[in-house]
């Protein structure tokens, strides 16, 4: 374990996340808009959304007609439109128009769940969260980092075995190596940082 995230350091040692954001409410509206998404995709809708509206008020004065035309590119954007505009509402009435800052506050905001909380933590927070995606999942089940069948057993099993030093980066380095080397249907085994540390039976070296 700490020889694979040694590695993943040393080849990326400050990873970023690819959603585009300006500030923690644009990153925590950045990512409910991501789910069944892709980042690229996100990316394209928000640039103009976030121009027009980078606070709860803002977006609340844009409203979810506006707030829906500017998003339709993203699947499932009429139910995102309806929760950007509930998460800023409860955001202004319980929250005093900030992002909180611990998961079970977040975790109440219309359409983010643990896997949004956890990102926001992290990235708005610099907290050492483990946000397990559909990459992540992979990551852990595949190479055998951290087996488990739901998102919440890899997630928990991740944040035990992951040296403490490791953890702040620790998701986007496995979300990283999930998209664009340890993929779905053809992982690219060639060229993956801990194919020798791997436990996967069929990969390719």
């Amino acid at each position: 374990m700490r020889e694979a995230f040694t590695r993943f350091k040393a080849a990326n040692p400050e990873p970023k996340g690819e959603l585009e954001h300006l500030n923690p409410f644009t990153l925590l509206v950045a990512v409910v808009l991501s789910a069944q998404a892709t980042d690229a995709g996100v990316n394209k809708a928000t640039r103009q959304l976030f121009a027009l509206a980078d606070t709860p008020r803002k977006m609340l004065d844009l409203g979810e007609d506006q707030v829906r035309e500017l998003i339709k590119t993203i699947g499932l954007y009429r139910n995102k439109a309806r929760n950007v505009i509930a998460l800023s509402e409860k955001l202004i009435a319980d929250f005093g128009g900030e992002v909180p800052r611990s998961r079970e506050e977040l975790e109440t905001l219309p359409g983010a769940g643990r896997k949004t909380a956890n990102v926001v933590l992290n990235m708005a927070f610099g907290q050492p969260t483990m946000a397990v995606d559909t990459h992540v999942f992979r990551v852990g089940n595949r190479t055998g980092l951290a087996p488990g069948d739901t998102p919440l057993a890899v997630e928990l099993e991740l944040e035990r075995v992951i040296p403490a030093e490791f953890m702040l980066h620790a998701h986007h380095w496995l979300i990283l190596h999930g998209r664009y080397t340890c993929l779905a249907r053809k992982p690219r085994c060639e060229v993956c940082l801990i194919n020798d540390l791997c436990r996967w039976p069929e990969k390719t070296v």
